[in-house]
């Protein structure tokens, strides 16, 4: 034995400790399937199969907008959460300026335009210009989406905004048409 594990740099103390946890190990393992075993092995199958961890609902969860929003909801009512604002890193300006990319997308499925899209958006600002009909602050965290005009169902639009930190972006209020 300590042959082997000398190869590997242990030491007479350290493979001495070793083999102490490797059978206080066995014996545990011995000792639960002896006088457990039908239970042993239905725990082991319950927490596989049947734990929240491995349920389809955290698969699902996945698919969910990044604010809360269910965008899986089924039903031809429009709301605030047929619209999902993505947002993500891009390339920053030659000066070194962070540079986020943010696209707003109108999912319903039910044939609904939405319009006076208003996006919480704290002190909004930034150092690349944004056409001001795609996006603009309008107050302290009020921000108006493609100029107040609809969004039909599918149309998405994106701009580029750039600052030393992301904004948090979500959806306060829309109008349903």
């Amino acid at each position: 034995m300590r042959g082997v594990l000398g190869r590997f740099g242990v030491g007479r103390s350290s493979s001495v400790c070793v083999v102490s946890v490797a059978t206080v190990f066995a014996f545990v393992l011995a000792v639960l399937f002896v006088f457990y075993p039908k239970h042993v092995g239905e725990i082991s199958i319950k927490v596989l199969v049947f734990s929240k961890e491995h349920s389809p609902a955290v698969a699902r969860k996945l698919l969910q907008s990044p604010d809360g929003g269910d965008v899986n909801r089924v039903g031809t009512a429009c709301s605030k959460d047929d619209i999902v604002v993505f947002q993500g890193p891009t390339a920053p300006l030659p000066n070194g300026i962070p540079a986020y990319t943010v696209q707003i997308l109108n999912v319903c499925v039910s044939g609904c335009s939405i319009s006076n899209i208003h996006i919480s958006c704290g002190w909004f600002s930034s150092v690349r210009l944004i056409n001001p009909r795609v996006f603009r602050r309008m107050y302290y965290d009020d921000c108006l989406v493609n100029d107040g005009e609809a969004l039909g169902p599918g149309q998405s639009l994106s701009f580029q905004y750039a600052n030393t930190f992301p904004y948090r972006l979500k959806v306060a209020s829309v109008t349903c048409s």
